[in-house]
């Protein structure tokens, strides 16, 4: 199924129709601020391995990372972070980052399987803040490859659809994609450290 939201003023019922979807244990291909993402309920550790299996990975290998709502929802699945952090955060979300951080005991265990960490955006993009909001916890999320050699993302809606219509339960259109994905800095050790770079300039925040 997909369904067209409106990118700045998603409408309530669809919103709706994808959060029941969510808390049903569903699998939703949505729309960030960088590229298109796969997710579910992180709660829902059997939606977690299905998207595992649909991208070939061990889920407790898996580099899935998740979407908070906001700087206090970050804080409900963290350790206290360094002051520097918080305020290179505070000015950067929502932005195209994913910053590692260390996880708290809220963290599903099959996040943490192998390391303490957990990658958490707050993608400046409504349709994914809506969507976690309303769901009343964060949702993981994982880029949508494409199958081309030279272009890395998939940033047709319509493509997706086609792709994934028969594997995952929505996929919601809000709209083309972005080409390139997050910048990811590893604050886990209270240092801020580019593992990643992608859309984000994180030194106009420094």
């Amino acid at each position: 199924m997909i369904l067209r939201i409106h990118p700045d003023n998603p409408n309530p019922r669809e919103m709706k129709q994808v959060v029941e979807c969510l808390r049903d244990g569903g699998l939703v291909i949505y729309p960030t601020d960088t590229v298109y993402g796969m997710g579910c309920d992180i709660f829902k550790q059997r939606s977690i391995e299905r998207i595992a299996r649909l991208k070939g990975i061990d889920p407790e290998k898996a580099n899935f990372s998740i979407i908070c709502h906001d700087l206090s929802n970050i804080a409900d699945y963290t350790k206290p972070m360094e002051t520097k952090v918080y305020k290179v955060m505070r000015k950067a979300l929502p932005g195209p980052f994913t910053f590692i951080l260390e996880a708290n005991s809220k963290v599903p265990k099959i996040f943490k399987a192998r390391k303490k960490t957990i990658g958490i955006r707050i993608p400046n993009n409504n349709i994914a803040l809506e969507l976690v909001r309303q769901l009343g916890n964060p949702i993981v999320n994982t880029s949508i490859h494409d199958d081309d050699e030279i272009l890395e993302y998939t940033t047709d809606p319509e493509l997706i659809h086609e792709k994934y219509n028969n594997t995952v339960d929505i996929v919601i259109d809000g709209g083309y994609g972005n080409t390139e994905a997050s910048t990811v800095v590893d604050c886990s050790t209270g240092e801020l450290i580019i593992v990643r770079e992608g859309l984000g300039d994180l030194n106009e925040f420094l």
